[in-house]
């Protein structure tokens, strides 16, 4: 493999122990691990290759997509606009979205869409699956379809639909697209290396992504999951250059272990990016407490969603229940930790077949809260 580099502060030489024992055991092609503490970056660390044939290293400029951990980043861009409702989260789509009330839906309101309960986890008609590169037609097509359960009284996991919904009622509210606002407010002015919708002009440092051999463990398989995962038409037929310029908050998202970190330590800072208050304070508050908690219908566990990001609900973001976290599809990690201002993003490209708790991600974040 190629060597380990990056920095490590006094007192978090364990957490690079980590990082290196997860390629000693073959568990990396290539990766990175990220963390700030206090506004200091304790932890950047990067090592293995960005290619299946090993012939370049990982850098600190190498971009990889995310996935769902990019939800998280997407909740943040919707709560920096959520004040100018006068209701907030509790408005209904409708108000912005006025489609979106066929099929018996001008009641959901957008706190009850971002958290999960909005009954639309995916299609359970057949469409082609084309729509999931034409993000307008495959908002279109939500607005049209009937909620599979009764909206608000359950929760399950949205891990593709979310994103065209949000996407457009961003658009909606703010006269502008999700990831435009994401660069021209939250990332171009700090710096910050992540984007959703990826220019052309930086294909060339996106790492190769090394799918996993095995299926997740879904558990008891209903039609919930079935609409969400395990359709001919629940995703796209292809993931490829298209795909990674179109703007997906729910999953397409492409940073640095560095940026992904950057932008979860506004959860870890109070809507702060810096010295930048992003997020307004009452609107911070709304997006980071709970809107529901309990058994997940299309995941195989327990969760807790805030307004579009996850709670520590399960214990595997670090020790302190108000995390707020997301994982993504294959292994990747990322949370904000209000009680330490502390945030950490783990990313890589030898996908696992862990739909959250990848033990790569969790031997980092026990490392790392075990030298606080």
């Amino acid at each position: 493999m190629s060597d380990i580099s990056g920095h490590v502060s006094v007192g978090f030489e364990p957490v690079r122990d980590v990082f290196e024992e997860n390629f000693e055991a073959g568990e990396e092609l290539g990766a990175g691990f990220a963390v700030i503490l206090d506004g200091e970056v304790i932890v950047d660390l990067r090592g293995g290759y960005t290619d299946r044939r090993k012939e370049t290293a990982w850098s600190e400029k190498t971009l990889v997509p995310i996935y769902s951990t990019t939800k998280g980043i997407s909740a943040l861009v919707l709560a920096s606009v959520i004040g100018t409702l006068e209701n907030g989260y509790d408005t209904p789509v409708s108000t912005v979205w006025p489609e979106f009330a066929a099929a018996g839906k001008q009641d959901i309101t957008i706190g009850q869409l971002v958290s999960h309960q909005a009954g639309l986890p995916g299609f359970a008609d057949p469409i082609d699956p084309e729509l999931w590169l034409d993000p307008p037609a495959l908002a279109a097509a939500l607005a049209d379809t009937p909620p599979m359960w009764e909206p608000g009284t359950a929760h399950g996991y949205h891990p593709s639909t979310w994103g065209y919904m949000v996407g457009e009622i961003f658009a909606r509210i703010a006269e502008r697209s999700l990831g435009t606002a994401l660069r021209e407010d939250f990332c171009e002015p700090s710096g910050i290396d992540f984007h959703i919708g990826l220019p052309p002009s930086e294909h060339g440092r996106v790492a190769e992504v090394q799918r996993p051999k095995e299926l997740p463990r879904m558990g008891e398989i209903n039609a919930y999951k079935t609409a969400a995962f395990l359709t001919k038409w629940s995703s796209p037929r292809r993931v490829d250059s298209l795909w990674s310029e179109l703007e997906l908050p729910h999953a397409n998202g492409h940073g640095t272990a560095m940026s992904v970190a950057q932008l979860y330590g506004i959860y870890a800072n109070g809507g702060r990016l810096g010295e930048k208050q992003v997020i307004p304070e009452a609107s911070f508050g709304a997006l980071t407490r709970r809107q529901t908690m309990g058994q997940d219908l299309v995941l195989p566990f327990v969760t807790e969603f805030a307004a579009g990001v996850m709670r520590n609900n399960l214990g595997i973001y670090g020790p302190n229940p108000d995390t707020l976290a997301h994982s993504g599809w294959g292994g990747s990690l990322a949370l904000g930790d209000p009680a330490r201002s502390l945030s950490a993003a783990y990313v890589m490209n030898r996908q696992s077949s862990y739909l959250q708790g990848d033990p790569r991600a969790r031997r980092l974040v026990d490392a790392l809260y075990g030298c606080l």
